[in-house]
């Protein structure tokens, strides 16, 4: 069994110290700093950024408060010490510890997610004879629960585990429950948030919350106490020892159609009498979709009026339900900050805190990025490169895609280029057709499989004339379907794709936004289809006529590619693509690297390594190696779907990011360029910055190193260095006009005459299809 781990942070920061029990003398600093980011040289201050001199739209004005819902559930078991103190460590200051109150036989307290103990501990397992049956509000429950053991049985035998089986188990049976007096001590000022869900039942079997915190009062007093039971609320309210200038009462409101114990009323029919709940409660705690509700779609309805009819009746309103690992709504495209600030930073309303399982996201949304001017300076110098514009809500390669990363602050747009039969150079990924458009339907007889391009069969872009392209539809990709995320149904077939001309032509009109071009599979074009991509691409770019000013990268994996630019155009910026990851490069390959390009582009994996659990292992060396020989790093594979990070990141986009860059990268690549630009333009970025709040980098493999390595799975081999001849490919072939001739791609009516067979095999297939259908009449 995984041995007891420390407790304090050090999972969290190697910058901490380390700590042994969480003890109420022994804390760990209040939050992390951000050290050591390269300097991005001179630049304006943060602006306005995070702390005084924001107006907010909450009742009494100030700062939306971020309240931690046990601790950090998100990475450590719900309820757990060390993800109250990760919490405390990550987020703003005064943010509030959010506990479940349930009781013990004995009458005292104790911080769970669930009143049944199997949903969240080992007591199952520990205690198999204590399973009980109990009527809960009406139901009938099975398990195991709190009331039929002491605190002592509690503290001392039952460990955690994750509730959510999606999450991390790794800290699974290492710590043990933890009870109100110990968190409110974790920091000086307590700042404790007590919530009572089952007072009725307590009440039902001789136990009494009431008399449980009037007789805590020496050990802690919290801030605020909710609960979802009008009785509790007013019992409290009168109790010997509460006093309302130090705690508020906070109502809080389950499913509509639930029933209130007290009133006999549904919370929907409670909701609409906002001013007899401010007879006993000073604010209300409401699941957020009955602020902002989402339809059967998974779009966002338009927000209902509850905050301002609240704020009216002088009640707060604070918000509960906010996770960055489970999804929402397509509106906020995966990016968890987004989901806050709709909450906080819309110009009619703003809660006055959110309930949240990830409060560092919370944290960094109200202080670094709400209230943000836009556009403001850039804080960051790192590049936010475009992956296919972006491919986060439009399909990839698309006008619609292109003008959205554009919009959102793409430093760089990128063009894959790909060539038609009719030597057409365009947009794509990849030569594949497949899977981004519906060419799977459309040229059903076009399908091949080419070893040297990919093992899979595919409908490739080189035969396949222009104009038969201009008649598929665009597909938007989805790489996580399996696992049911979907990018932004309503625009999944949007947008048209662009020539390489009308590519250029749209980044001309926008002189700050930079060109990526990728050339794939010269070689192959040349000799086997006689198709001349170099050309193609030499002379768009030359009737482009870009402005000087106008930063151009030519990308490619083979750099016989990158030699013909390098003689051609030497102003390009030339990257080398190493689509597998990368462990490391000696001098010797940096220097065949710098004969060819000035920058690399590689995967993720190639800077912070993964074990097979999803969580890091440690950095490789080669943002070192390639700055060495002056070689700038540009790292693929970004997106806010939390499932393309690994765990240490917290699920959220803003943390991965931080944690790269502080490994020294130039720029990231990604299909969501808005919270990339979001993120370099946010005053917490900055190292300097004296604000409260600023990012926190992880450093990778500090987690993995904290478990048991007798539970963890088999580390993977590493990967071999990087050879000379993993770089160095033979020169290009001259191009073959023979074998363009031999495909029809050289006839100057070929695009009329591809349209013409287009129709010709609808026809036919229609004819096959009425043939079969008059077969089986028969």
């Amino acid at each position: 069994m995984i041995k007891e781990l420390l407790f304090g942070f050090l999972l969290i920061h190697s910058s901490l110290a380390i700590h042994g029990d969480l003890g109420r003398d022994n804390k760990p600093p209040r939050r992390a700093r951000l050290q050591a980011i390269p300097d991005p040289g001179p630049h304006p201050g943060p602006g306005p950024g995070p702390g005084p001199g924001k107006k907010w739209l909450t009742l009494n004005s100030g700062e939306p408060l971020v309240i931690a819902q046990g601790g950090f559930p998100g990475l450590f078991p719900d309820s757990s010490g060390t993800g109250y103190t990760a919490a405390v460590a990550m987020s703003v200051p005064g943010t509030l510890k959010y506990c479940n109150l349930q009781l013990t036989k004995d009458n005292l307290g104790i911080c769970l997610p669930d009143i049944k103990l199997n949903n969240c501990t080992d007591a199952a397992t520990k205690f198999p004879k204590h399973q009980r049956r109990y009527n809960i509000n009406g139901q009938d429950v099975d398990g195991w629960f709190p009331l039929d053991f002491t605190i002592d049985e509690i503290m001392k035998e039952i460990s955690l585990v994750q509730n959510i089986y999606s999450r991390a188990s790794v800290f699974d049976l290492v710590y043990p429950p933890i009870q109100p007096d110990s968190i409110f001590g974790i920091e000086p000022k307590g700042k404790l948030w007590l919530n009572v869900q089952n007072d009725a039942f307590w009440s039902a079997h001789q136990l009494s919350a009431v008399r449980y915190i009037d007789d805590s009062k020496q050990y802690f007093v919290a801030d605020y106490i909710s609960s979802p039971e009008i009785g509790f609320l007013k019992a409290m309210g009168t109790s010997k020892t509460f006093d309302k200038t130090i705690t508020k009462l906070v109502f809080t409101f389950l499913a509509p159609d639930s029933v209130e114990p007290t009133y006999k009323e549904t919370y929907g029919a409670l909701v609409k009498k906002l001013g007899m709940i401010k007879t006993f409660a000073s604010g209300i705690l409401v699941p957020k979709d009955y602020i902002w509700p989402i339809g059967k779609d998974g779009y966002l309805q338009p927000a209902t009026t509850l905050v301002a009819d609240a704020h009216r009746e002088g009640l707060e309103v604070y918000a509960l339900g906010f996770a960055s690992d489970i999804f929402t709504s397509y509106n906020y495209s995966y990016d968890p900050a987004m989901e806050y600030l709709h909450f906080v930073d819309n110009s009619q309303f703003s809660v006055d805190g959110v309930v949240t399982e990830f409060p560092g996201s919370a944290s960094n949304a109200i202080a670094c990025l709400a209230q943000n001017p836009n556009p403001s300076p850039k804080v960051a110098n790192t590049l936010v490169i475009s992956h296919n514009g972006a491919s986060i809500d439009y399909p990839g390669c698309t006008d619609v895609a292109y003008k959205k990363a554009i919009s959102d602050g793409a430093d760089i747009i990128d063009c894959n280029v790909q060539m038609t039969k009719d030597g057409v150079a365009f947009c794509l990924e990849s030569a594949d057709l497949l899977g981004k458009t519906n060419a799977a339907t459309a040229f059903m007889d076009r399908s091949t499989t080419i070893p040297g391009i990919q093992q899979k069969s595919g409908v490739f872009t080189f035969d396949v004339t222009w104009d038969e392209i201009k008649s598929l539809k665009p597909l938007i990709q989805n790489p996580f379907q399996s696992a049911g995320l979907l990018r932004n149904p309503k625009s999944k077939n949007v947008g048209k794709f662009l020539t390489l001309s009308e590519f250029l032509e749209l980044a001309k009109k926008n002189a700050s936004t930079g060109i990526l071009i990728g050339i794939q599979h010269a070689a192959y074009l040349a000799s086997k289809k006689g198709l001349d991509i170099i050309s193609s691409v030499n002379d768009a770019l030359k009737n482009a006529k870009l402005d000087p000013k106008h930063q151009v990268l030519i990308q490619s994996d083979d750099t016989s590619v990158l030699a013909k630019f390098k003689s051609s155009s030497p102003n390009y910026r030339r990257v080398l693509l190493f689509s597998k990851p990368i462990s490391s490069a000696s001098k010797l390959v940096t220097d065949n690297i710098k004969k060819y390009a000035d920058a690399v582009n590689v995967v993720k994996a190639s800077i912070v390594q993964e074990s097979k659990i999803f969580f890091s292992t440690g950095s490789t060396k080669i943002v070192e190696e390639m700055h060495a020989a002056n070689i700038s790093v540009y790292v693929s594979g970004f997106s806010t779907e939390s499932l393309t990070m690994m765990l240490d990141f917290y699920s959220d986009p803003y943390t991965e990011l931080i944690s790269f860059m502080k490994e020294g990268i130039d720029g990231v690549i990604t299909d969501n360029p808005k919270t990339a630009n979001a993120f370099m333009r946010s005053p917490c970025v900055d190292p300097k910055s004296t604000a409260p709040f600023v990012f926190n980098p992880i450093k990778p493999g500090d987690y993995l190193a904290q478990v048991e390595q007798t539970v963890l799975p088999p580390a993977a081999a590493p990967l071999p260095p990087l050879q000379v001849t993993d770089v160095v490919d033979p020169p290009l072939p001259p191009v073959n006009a023979a074998a363009r001739k031999e495909s029809g791609g050289d006839d100057g009516g070929s695009s009329k005459s591809g349209q013409r067979r287009l129709v010709f095999d609808v026809v036919t297939r229609s004819l096959v299809l009425i043939g079969l259908v008059l077969v089986i009449g028969v």
